[in-house]
């Protein structure tokens, strides 16, 4: 690290669980947020801030009036502009010595592939179980970690899944594709803003530490967070020896 950057992370450097060595690898890492709106508008923020040296972004929608009251990467300006580019923008605007890219539609297929290969970890910000369990698929085929966030209503829910780990479960054990989930979305069911920045922020800080090799990920724990009640619960989630993608898998 030269100067400026040891002055702009001496936060970070300070902590003894930190300290120049993780910070170092956050430098070196690359991370691919999966959507730019509720949830990766804060956690890309924060994983810009504290000098992850590569953000890949995606999304392919644009930004709409009702995204503003949630979507802290976009402003007023930004309407009409996809969001990936929108978003890169905030990025580069907070921390101008990272590298941004702007993945401008749906990530699936061979580009999804290749985008989770080149990742050190994957924030699965999205709002469909389609892309969801691609992602997933995508995360355990290459052996990257996934930290899945999700809010609806009131209420959110974070969890790790760490293909690394042998016993680490994937998000098919969690939520496996063949079943019937009722899909709902903010368009339809409304988001309380803030949860959406609680949830964000604590998938950035998750990611952090799966990059940094400090602190104790979210593995094998699924976190509810109840935003009326300011109550946070956590359950024990094993691994599905039966998973259709993970329970074959030899790690």
């Amino acid at each position: 690290m030269n100067d400026e950057q040891l002055l702009r992370y001496s936060r970070h450097i300070l902590l003894d669980e930190i300290g120049i060595e993780a910070q170092e690898r956050l430098l070196g890492a690359t991370a691919l947020v999966v959507g730019a709106g509720g949830l990766g508008s804060p956690a890309a923020l924060y994983l810009a801030s504290a000098g992850v040296g590569r953000i890949l972004l995606a999304d392919g929608d644009s930004v709409d009036l009702t995204n503003l009251q949630r979507q802290i990467l976009h402003r007023q300006t930004s309407l009409g502009r996809a969001k990936a580019e929108s978003g890169r923008d905030a990025l580069l605007a907070i921390n101008p010595h990272i590298r941004v890219e702007a993945i401008v539609g749906r990530l699936e297929g061979a580009a999804l592939a290749d985008a989770v290969a080149a990742s050190t970890v994957v924030l699965d910000c999205c709002d469909n179980f389609a892309t969801r369990h691609a992602v997933n698929r995508a995360c355990v085929a290459h052996r990257v970690p996934l930290v899945s966030g999700a809010a609806i209503r009131f209420d959110g829910q974070l969890c790790v899944f760490d293909p690394r780990r042998e016993s680490s479960p994937c998000y098919e054990c969690l939520f496996p594709a063949a079943s019937a989930v009722d899909e709902v979305q903010c368009a339809t069911m409304g988001v309380f803003a803030p949860l959406t920045g609680i949830v964000g922020t604590m998938q950035a800080a998750e990611a952090l530490k799966l990059i940094g090799g400090f602190g104790e990920p979210l593995v094998g724990r699924l976190l509810l967070i109840d935003g009326r009640a300011g109550r946070f619960t956590e359950v024990s989630l094993p691994r599905n020896p039966q998973c259709a993608v993970c329970g074959g898998s030899s790690r």
